[in-house]
């Protein structure tokens, strides 16, 4: 299997999605549409469960399913003029991009630069089925680095994000299983954001904390190394399977 398809069905990846939400409703405009049109607290795992079918759909799928997966996404955002914006649609997929690239490296192993090429131009189907303009994806690895430095300096967490923030990690209503992770989940969000975004989101850490999170990781490479790739890969599956089945319905 080549190493872009292993990347792309490596269920770890799910770890980070939590920082991946947070960097998205990090820019302020985002933040806002996601807290206005977003119900984390009472239903947590609508926009989880959504993004997940659309990325695996875009990247795994067959043409036909990405662009069906393409066409749904457009339509859940035609109500949401901020969904349509192209510099708004670039950093949603960059985000996306970004937190599969980070968590994978924590978890795996750092991608050798023509790997994390492949992972790139790969990833770039995501920006066209959110219709971000063609040439407006970077198109070598040192230009996203590039774009994402200038990006992230240009956030602003606002009440909104926070309140995202907030309800993410304190849902009213959630399954149990879910909220046994959300302790995890939290730490390793808080991780991967460094200090300043940390800050920003309000959310606690020390020194304790950071080495439960490097603990964390640990178990969690130690996990992998033991599991079967059928097993990783297991997320990706579940996710095909739920938008065939919105396929066979429509």
């Amino acid at each position: 299997m080549r190493v872009v398809d292993r990347f792309s069905r490596d269920g770890t990846l799910l770890l980070g999605a939590g920082y991946a939400i947070l960097m998205q409703t990090a820019n302020p405009v985002i933040g806002t549409a996601v807290a206005v049109h977003s119900d984390f607290a009472h239903k947590p795992l609508d926009r989880l469960n959504n993004t997940l079918t659309f990325v695996y759909g875009v990247i795994l799928g067959t043409p036909a399913e990405a662009a069906q997966v393409a066409r749904f996404t457009r339509r859940a955002h035609a109500r949401i003029p901020e969904a349509n914006d192209p510099d708004y649609q670039l950093w949603v997929a960059a985000t996306l991009y970004r937190t599969a690239v980070r968590v994978y490296e924590r978890v795996h192993r750092a991608l050798s630069p023509d790997d994390a090429q492949a992972v790139l131009t790969t990833y770039s189907v995501l920006g066209t089925a959110l219709e971000v303009p063609v040439g407006r994806w970077p198109a070598t690895t040192a230009a996203f680095d590039e774009y994402w430095t200038d990006a992230v300096a240009a956030l602003e967490v606002g009440p909104p994000a926070r309140q995202v923030a907030h309800d993410l990690f304190h849902p009213v209503t959630a399954p149990r299983s879910m909220r046994a992770a959300l302790p995890l989940m939290s730490l390793l969000t808080a991780d991967l954001l460094g200090d300043e975004l940390r800050q920003a989101y309000g959310m606690p850490w020390s020194r304790h904390r950071a080495r439960r999170a490097s603990a964390a990781w640990a178990v969690i490479r130690a996990l992998v190394w033991i599991l079967p790739a059928h097993v990783l890969a297991a997320p990706s599956r579940h996710y095909l399977a739920r938008l065939r089945s919105f396929s066979r319905a429509s």
